[in-house]
């Protein structure tokens, strides 16, 4: 269960991040409301699993799963361009998150 609370947790991360951005300075009420709960959410979420997890690999895991997560999604909506070494060094990412869980 704690694995799948960071791995939701790590999805409002990515949340969070891009509602930061969006919020430019926290001068916009919509991003900058959706910015306090999803990190709520997140923090909330990544305590929880750090009960069972240890916290190295908790931490992360979830860093790693939001900044994954944000850079896909820029990618998509355009705010960053799409690269072959971009898209490999993601993956690397995302090898190392299913590395720390294997060890785990």
């Amino acid at each position: 269960m704690s694995w799948l609370i960071l791995v939701l947790s790590g999805v409002f991360e990515a949340v969070w991040a891009t509602a930061l951005g969006r919020s430019e300075g926290f001068t916009k009420p919509g991003p900058t409301s959706l910015f306090v709960v999803a990190l709520a959410i997140s923090m909330a979420g990544l305590a929880y699993a750090m009960r069972d997890l240890p916290v190295g690999t908790a931490y992360a895991v979830w860093v790693g799963i939001g900044a994954v997560l944000t850079v896909v999604y820029a990618m998509i909506t355009g705010g960053q361009p799409i690269s072959v070494l971009r898209v490999f060094f993601l993956l690397m990412i995302v090898g190392g998150v299913i590395g720390l869980k294997l060890a785990n």
